[in-house]
């Protein structure tokens, strides 16, 4: 051992009570000063030399070892070299250098301890001490200058720099330390520090400045959690409401913190949304996340005791993000509080970490992203009897689907807008409010897609006797109507996008910029369209209805199968249970190794719902104001009620359908203790 680091931490501290364990950005200050000289390049061990348990205890969890300060080496008067030289007889060893830190100092950068140690190995010096420069003028209580003449008023820039002992760490020749019996001899040097790494914690005023300022120094370090709480407004948005004139209430938020919030659930970390507000904007945003949301919160502090209770976590490997002050009583609760950076001044005091994006700029991916960092790769479970790979997940825009994630939902407006513009809002605004992520339409070239045999047949329609041809164009939505339907899609939080049934159609959704293309059943032998799709690099949803493995076997040969996910659909309408088939979805995951979900024309919710059981990633049902409206689609609809049913009970089944891994559950345990008989 070439270089030994000593902390003298004692447990006891005139200023601050127990000031050692005393808490800088959710870390003790003695762990800080271990962790220090651990990172330190020239530092071979670190020795916590201490007169008490709790103290001890931390410094062997932080990685140091202990000595045991004896009573007549642990009170007030007692030097720090006393501690150093005592450390060093227990260990029976003397290394060239000791290095004495200082648990007062909370933020001693390793580099800088390495330089200091550096010196004195390198023969530059025998001892060195850390020093903040400074050009201050100092006085005498009688008004007489002391490094200074006030005579003679130097300019800043005139004066050579004088050093400010820090009290951090000092760096000393051992054989020099044994001689002398003080920390200063021989050749002395200083090694410079920076001023936001130069406070020493003497008082409480000192602890506070230090927490306050410990978010904005600190290096980010990945957050290792179980869990992530989050509060909504500040966090998710930018803090502001946009209201229209009807009222309705508006947000920004980040489409990157749903790509932040599917990766940290896919990693297996509990996400939840809590909010003082009722609000349907936060409702709508944890359901097109994908995580709960608890709302109208008056104490939130004892309803997240409550939930981790519930969920059985240890609130230290929780994390809580918050931007205002009635944040502060959840985040004392946890072991990670977190702060925006535009929060409540006592917040970012109260943080462990304060984040570098605001929110409703990113400020939840910024989370997400350091708590997935932390976590290990995912091993295979060695008990795991049949497992099938899982598939996916494929990217639409910030949400992923695939086996794991959420189920997709997606209202099928299709043709049920009927040509009218303001009937598609209110079908876009039954799809939001029911917690949809998707609205989706067909896109036709009606001169193309109609049969020549079709188009000048009569038919009677709301607007009239005209042929077929005049119809389909009639209720046919353009780049006007399309433009209106993006930007009331992205106001309400959804994805939109269309089945082209046509090559033309495909150009027109591009130009649109759709996230995503769908491929309707009766276009899967349409190989012209299909290569058009497969040229958009786009993901694309495959529809396999009315249709054969060796036609599905030749639309795959064409799309790939990188970023294809497929429906299993019966184009019978409506869909008859006897015709619905569902095993097929394990046989379409099986034989094409994507992620497969479903897409239903049957009346009623329980088909759609034995699908997700199945595995389906995702769900597709038309949907209706009215299934007694004119037009081919709207009987095998759901209706509003039936859509917000729909889509509840699919995150029931998500939450039942667990891990596959046998437990007892904590509401098990107390039945467990009453009525288990074991015998032998």
């Amino acid at each position: 051992m070439r270089v030994l680091a000593v902390v003298p931490a004692r447990g006891g501290s005139a200023g601050v009570p127990l000031k050692n364990l005393a808490l800088v950005g959710g870390v003790p200050l003695v762990t800080r000063a271990v962790r220090a000289c651990l990172r330190a390049e020239l530092v071979d061990e670190v020795v916590v030399s201490t007169d008490h348990d709790g103290i001890a205890e931390t410094a062997r969890q932080a990685g140091a070892t202990v000595v045991e300060r004896p009573a007549e080496l642990s009170g007030a008067t007692a030097s720090s070299e006393s501690a150093v030289l005592h450390a060093l007889d227990t260990l029976g060893e003397d290394p060239e250098v000791v290095v004495l830190v200082q648990c007062t100092s909370a933020f001693i950068d390793p580099e800088d301890l390495s330089a200091a140690v550096r010196k004195v190995l390198d023969g530059e010096a025998d001892s060195v001490v850390s020093g903040l420069p400074t050009h201050e003028f100092l006085w005498t209580a009688a008004g007489a200058g002391v490094n200074h003449d006030p005579a003679v008023r130097q300019r800043r820039q005139d004066r050579e720099p004088e050093y400010r002992e820090n009290g951090a760490f000092y760096v000393m020749r051992t054989a020099g330390l044994r001689e002398h019996g003080h920390r200063f001899f021989g050749e002395v040097a200083v090694q410079p520090v920076p001023a936001r790494h130069a406070i020493e914690i003497d008082n409480p005023e000192d602890l506070e400045l230090v927490r306050a300022l410990a978010p904005f120094i600190d290096r980010p370090e990945p957050i290792d959690v179980d869990a992530v709480i989050t509060d909504f407004d500040g966090v998710h948005t930018d803090d502001r409401a946009y209201v229209d004139s009807e009222g309705r209430e508006m947000v920004l938020v980040s489409r990157s913190d749903g790509m932040g919030v599917s990766l940290l659930r896919r990693s297996g970390v509990k996400v939840l949304i809590m909010s003082t507000e009722q609000n349907p904007v936060v409702a709508a945003r944890a359901r097109k996340l994908g995580v709960p949301v608890l709302q109208g919160l008056a104490d939130k502090r004892t309803v997240l005791r409550d939930w981790l209770a519930i969920e059985g976590l240890d609130p230290a490997r929780v994390a809580y993000v918050g931007n205002d002050v009635n944040d502060l009583g959840p985040m004392a609760e946890v072991g990670w509080p977190v702060a925006t950076p535009e929060a409540h001044p006592k917040v970012r005091a109260a943080a462990r970490v304060v984040l570098t994006t605001p929110g409703g700029s990113g400020a939840v991916r910024e989370l997400c992203d350091r708590v997935v960092a932390a976590r290990p790769e995912p091993a295979a479970a060695l008990t795991e009897v049949r497992e099938r790979p899982r598939l996916g997940p494929v990217a639409i825009g910030d949400v992923l689907v695939g086996d794991g994630e959420p189920v997709y939902v997606i209202g099928e407006i299709g043709i049920n807008h009927n040509g009218d513009i303001d009937l598609a809002r209110k079908l876009i605004d039954v799809a939001a409010e029911a917690g949809c992520q998707a609205v989706k339409f067909q896109k036709r070239t009606p001169a193309i897609c109609v049969p020549e045999e079709q188009k000048g047949q009569i038919r009677q329609t709301p607007w009239g006797e005209m042929t077929y041809l005049e119809y389909k164009e009639r209720t046919e939505f353009g780049r006007d109507e399309y433009t209106q339907i993006a930007k009331y899609c992205d106001e309400r939080g959804l994805h939109w996008f269309a089945s082209p049934w046509d090559v033309p159609s495909v150009e027109f959704l591009e130009e649109m910029d759709v996230l995503v293309h769908k491929v309707a059943s009766a276009s899967v032998a349409d190989h012209e369209l299909l290569r058009a799709l497969a040229a958009t690099g786009k993901p694309i949803i495959l529809s396999t209805g009315m249709s054969t493995l060796s036609e599905i076997d030749a639309a795959v040969e064409i799309l790939g199968t990188d970023r294809l996910i497929m429906m299993h659909a019966t184009s019978t309408y409506p869909l008859p249970p006897e015709e619905a088939n569902l095993r097929t979805i394990i046989t379409l995951k099986e034989r094409y190794g994507v992620p497969v979900g479903y897409s239903g024309h049957e009346r009623g919710l329980q088909i759609s719902l034995a699908a997700v059981t199945l595995g389906a990633v995702c769900v597709e049902r038309h949907i209706t104001l009215d299934r007694t409206m004119w037009g081919s689609d709207h009987a095998a609809s759901l209706e509003p009620s039936g859509l917000e049913h729909l889509v509840r009970d699919i995150r029931i089944i998500e939450q039942a359908m667990g891990d596959g891994v046998k437990r007892v559950f904590p509401g098990e345990e107390a039945p467990k203790a009453r009525l288990r008989r074991v015998t032998v």
